[in-house]
């Protein structure tokens, strides 16, 4: 490309998979400085009428593999004297929404390993960073198949109608995720008006982490 990049390809519904990735990408073309766990996918429907392969897959490629690649990647960074882990999670971690249990576990499992993750590499005094991606609808091909549903498409198009939300365009996201990289920051919230949604989901941990460490450190902090 014309960054420069080279692509790697690998399946990360198989398990193991991201582990593996992450000791390719070091062997053969060099150390890694910040991991952006973006792969994802979604199931809308409810979770009876739901294959249970599927059901696997998506757990799988939401939530085991980015906590493989975070694990796999923290002793080089630690080594090295720093890195930053980056996870694409999503506003349905804080919220239930029809057809979308699965989905919303997931993503939920995945907020609460980026904030405790970030509260162990700060008790440890590691010099690793993590932030934290919460987003809303974004204009990808993943927020069409919710039509699919239709509890789920009434759910979003209310809240897109009441104002609770807006649609990401996905280069508004690639843009806050490189300036939150740039600038340490542990929490990337879009839409931002929906930005309290996170802060008030996080406010038991944020409280613990103050009594623990007198230090306000959670993920709702930007």
């Amino acid at each position: 490309s014309h960054l420069g990049g080279v692509a790697v390809v690998a399946d990360l519904a198989v398990p193991g998979a991201g582990r593996a990735l992450v000791g390719r990408i070091e062997a053969d073309i060099g150390p890694i400085d910040v991991v952006v766990n973006n792969a994802g996918i979604d199931v809308a429907g409810s979770v009876l009428d739901t294959d249970p392969d599927e059901l696997e897959r998506l757990y799988q490629v939401n939530l085991v593999a980015p906590v493989q690649v975070c694990r796999a990647v923290l002793a080089p960074m630690i080594a090295r004297g720093g890195g930053r882990l980056v996870n694409i999670s999503s506003l349905a971690a804080e919220a239930a929404l029809p057809g979308l249990t699965a989905y919303s576990s997931t993503k939920a499992g995945l907020s609460q390993f980026s904030a405790s993750l970030r509260a162990e590499m700060s008790g440890l005094g590691q010099p690793v960073g993590v932030t934290l991606v919460e987003l809303g609808p974004v204009a990808t091909d993943l927020y069409t198949r919710i039509d699919l549903h239709p509890p789920t498409r009434r759910a979003f198009a209310r809240m897109l109608r009441l104002g609770l939300l807006s649609l990401i365009s996905p280069e508004a996201v690639s843009e806050a995720v490189v300036e939150a990289v740039r600038a340490d920051r542990d929490l990337v919230c879009l839409p931002g008006r929906a930005r309290a949604f996170p802060w008030l989901a996080a406010l038991p941990r944020r409280l613990v982490g103050v009594a623990l460490t007198g230090v306000n450190r959670d993920p709702a902090q930007a």
